[in-house]
């Protein structure tokens, strides 16, 4: 007797790179090992389960055993394991060479280590381009899944989604499922008898029906209350005895039999796209805000039904465009994936190295911190800082196949990060500092690479759209998880933090305040900007030596009006770890007298631990790197974190400053489990009153030292 539906139920279940082994044990408990016990109970309960890379070595290495009862259920074909790109990208940014590499190089691990065929993928975060298909069936993909959206936006309506379609590109067809939405909704937030009843509704209009549910498995039991919800409580007891129960006319499925056993029902070519949600959090805020508002009102206009599948969203690229951060972190995967391709054609002898440096490289494409929506993705510093670290290590791993042709120091021009501007780096044995002219002669990344660390890896305070429910207050604000529940609040006070920043959380950047500007003011973004230096486009030059690079930024700008020219020559020395800074300003009116301030931000290095610290400008410790200092007259200010041998120093020479303002940098955004605070970076900033001499002249000079520390205090948490 044919079934009246078949059901393909596929989990994807992963943790990014860099994230914190406690954060993975406890989803490990709370989830994945409950669901692997529920399935060995249930093995009637047939189901698709795509652990990604990062958390699949994570598990090989804690818990074996886990995998070892895993290759068992595949074995015996109660689960199929999915494959995917192994460190888990979005395809859709990576250029095709590394798609393939990605999605090759994972297949052949679980092959080897799950003793199983793949044929099919998960694809991150659904994000579909219609130009890579024809890179997926080189890789050996046969099928993947997307979502229903994905179907609507290409015009296909709901009676044409109980069934996989082919598409197509290059001449290379690929089987794709389309998800459920409402089936995502419903499980396991929804009654269990409410997925049978949806299920029943297909079988009721077509006898062979195909129902599709993909989903992150951390929904049930990581996400806020699931656990409760779907253990304890035994949500998922009461949906798998249902499905047992109903097993007459619901016939659980793996995805590659009915790519088999079923053919599709057509070829459609799909345009770009991600799930609904996605294809919003991408927008700015306001018009994400209209986009969501558009969606609404059509669903609840019968006029205008027909057309709600075709109010779309963004563009998963443009994250990029709402965070500069993602593509700097894009930008320099690119640099460092053009370096090995490089390699590779230049048949670099030493290919042990070459595959080192091609894992650390798909490590640092880790999707999860290039981008921002119902979690904290590119908010959260560890998951930046990893992939920094990767891309680093991968540079490092290229220097030792180039040998001697590596030079003791190099600067190059290039259009770095796709802007249309020049940007200049600059590197060296000891670090890697990058120079944007066009944005006010910035220092935008500075790589210690003995540390395998970017001071730089920051992130600017900007306006999202939930902010409006932040600034509400507890209460009003709904969870990103239910929307029928209100949002947590993990803190108290962060309204008081939704601040947003009118130029880069970035070094080297030039304000001029008020001369009565305080450091709280300043902190707080209550001192208003009074020149155009910040963010104006200074010209660039480059002067070689054979020890060192002089990188020389020049911009005719104005403060209050007044015109005049800064300078600012930038010294990266070949085996040194200091960075030498000298200011002139020129063209000085009679009578001048400004306040000047040189922003440095220092990301990466946690407030409020044990071994991190500021120091005075004698080498004393006055604070943990939380602090707000407002050290009058100080000519220096060193910050040191021991856990990552870091000791930086910076000192000033010249005129009598002032003084040195610190303070933190800390950011409001929505995660599964709320609302929270987090902290981006420190800054430092070192400020003068300018008086000009007799020649309208006035300079200072400024050196950052960035050496290696011991630990010198017990360590006693990160």
């Amino acid at each position: 007797m044919n079934s009246a539906v078949r059901l393909v139920f596929v989990l994807h279940d992963h943790q990014p790179v860099g994230n914190f082994d406690g954060v993975i044990e406890q989803a490990y408990r709370d989830a994945y090992l409950p669901m692997l016990d529920l399935l060995e109970k249930h093995p009637g309960i047939r189901l698709a389960l795509h652990t990604s890379g990062p958390l699949a070595e994570w598990l090989d290495l804690h818990h074996p055993d886990y995998l070892d009862r895993l290759a068992r259920l595949a074995g015996q074909r109660q689960v199929e394991i999915v494959g995917g790109a192994f460190h888990e990208p979005v395809l859709a940014m990576l250029p095709g060479r590394d798609r393939i590499g990605q999605i090759r190089l994972y297949s052949d691990w679980l092959q080897q280590r799950l003793r199983t065929t793949i044929s099919g993928m998960w694809l991150a975060e659904r994000v579909w381009d219609p130009g890579m298909a024809a890179d997926l069936v080189r890789a050996g993909v046969e099928w993947t899944i997307l979502d229903d959206t994905h179907f609507k936006a290409a015009g296909l309506t709901d009676d044409a989604l109980d069934c996989h379609w082919l598409t197509e590109g290059d001449g290379a067809t690929l089987a794709v499922f389309p998800v459920s939405e409402r089936l995502r909704y419903v499980i396991p937030f929804g009654a269990p008898e409410d997925a049978i009843d949806h299920l029943r509704h297909l079988a009721s209009r077509r006898p062979g029906a195909l129902a599709v549910f993909g989903d992150d498995g951390e929904k049930f039991g990581v996400w806020p209350d699931t656990h409760r919800t779907c253990f304890e409580e035994g949500w998922l007891e009461r949906f798998f005895g249902l499905l047992e129960a109903n097993a007459d006319w619901v016939r659980m499925c793996l995805p590659s039999e009915v790519v088999r056993e079923v053919p599709p029902a057509g070829t459609v070519w799909l345009p770009e796209c991600s799930y609904r949600e996605m294809t919003e959090w991408v927008l700015p805020p306001e018009a994400q805000r209209a986009c969501v508002a558009a969606r609404v009102n059509a669903a609840s206009d019968p006029r205008l039904a027909d057309a709600a599948p075709f109010i779309r969203g963004g563009s998963w690229r443009n994250f990029r465009l709402r965070y500069p951060e993602a593509n700097e972190m894009y930008a320099r995967s690119m640099a460092v994936s053009d370096r090995l391709e490089r390699a590779r054609q230049a048949r670099a002898p030493n290919a042990a190295l070459l595959t080192e440096a091609t894992t650390a490289l798909y490590r640092g494409q880790c999707n999860c911190a290039y981008w921002h929506g119902a979690f904290g993705g590119i908010y959260l510093p560890h998951l930046r800082n990893a992939i920094y670290r990767e891309l680093i290590t991968a540079e490092q791993l290229l220097d030792r196949v180039e040998g001697d042709a590596v030079p003791l120091i190099a600067a190059v021009e290039r259009d770095w990060d796709f802007d249309g501007h020049r940007e200049v780096r600059v590197t060296s044995s000891v670090l890697d500092a990058w120079f944007a002219p066009a944005r006010g002669g910035i220092l935008y990344e500075l790589d210690l690479r003995q540390q395998r660390h970017n001071l730089l890896a920051t992130l600017d305070r900007r306006p999202e759209a939930y902010h409006a429910q932040v600034l509400a207050g507890p209460g009003l604000a709904r969870s990103v998880i239910d929307s029928s529940q209100a949002a947590k609040f993990k803190a108290e006070g962060l309204d008081r933090l939704v601040r947003y920043d009118l130029s880069r959380r970035k070094s080297l950047v030039d304000h001029f305040w008020d001369l009565d500007a305080t450091a709280a003011t300043v902190a707080d973004g209550t001192s208003l900007e009074r020149g155009d230096f910040a963010t104006g486009q200074y010209a660039a030059t480059l002067h070689r030596r054979a020890d060192r690079i002089e990188v020389g930024l020049v911009r005719r700008g104005n403060c209050w009006g007044i015109p005049f020219t800064i300078s600012k020559t930038v010294t990266v020395t070949a085996a040194s770890g200091t960075i030498g800074i000298a200011y002139r300003l020129e063209g000085l009116p009679a009578g001048f007298r400004q306040h000047l301030a040189v922003e440095f931000n220092f990301a990466g290095l946690p407030p409020n631990a044990p071994g991190r610290y500021f120091l005075d400008q004698h080498g004393t410790p006055i604070g943990e790197l939380g602090s707000s200092f407002d050290l009058v007259g100080a000519t220096g200010v060193g910050l040191v974190d021991e856990w990552l041998s870091i000791d930086a120093r910076l000192t000033l020479t010249g005129p009598p400053p002032a003084g040195i303002w610190t303070f933190p940098i800390r950011t409001v955004s929505q995660s599964e489990g709320g609302f929270e605070p987090i902290h981006q970076s420190v800054v430092v900033m070192p400020h003068w009153f300018v008086e000009p001499d007799a020649d309208g002249c006035w300079g200072a000079s400024l050196a950052l030292t960035l050496g290696s520390c011991q630990a010198t205090t017990a360590l006693g948490g990160s």
